[in-house]
């Protein structure tokens, strides 16, 4: 991929991931005001955010280094915000399409950020 292409395709990533962090906190919304249901709305708000303004960060990068550091705590908080989409989904805490889309969006984001990674090493 040409430096132009990947450039783009970054671009890309990031609008999808910021896409995806609205999508976290409308599921938010979603989630039932009770013990189990406010901790998993925290913590996956803040790993599904985390995961998008980690890349932001990534993509300030001031090296290499840098950049691969800052990818791979948005690659950790993606695998987190996975997890927890997971257990939403298998405690029925919610049943609905939506989780199921956001669920799937997510393992597409992890998949996308863990292979970016790969190739930047």
């Amino acid at each position: 991929m040409e430096n132009k292409e990947w450039l783009s395709y970054k671009i890309q990533i990031r609008e999808r991931l910021r896409i995806f962090t609205l999508k976290i906190m409308e599921l938010s919304t979603m989630l039932p005001n009770t013990v189990r249901g406010k901790i998993i709305n925290n913590q996956l708000t803040r790993s599904g955010s985390s995961t998008y303004a980690n890349y932001r960060a990534a993509l300030r990068a001031r090296s290499k280094a840098e950049f691969f550091s800052k990818l791979s705590i948005s690659v950790e908080e993606a695998d987190e915000t996975e997890m927890w989409l997971d257990l939403v989904i298998h405690s029925e805490i919610l049943t609905n399409a939506y989780i199921k889309e956001i669920h799937s969006e997510s393992l597409e984001l992890l998949k996308i950020l863990a292979s970016m990674r790969k190739k930047s090493s």
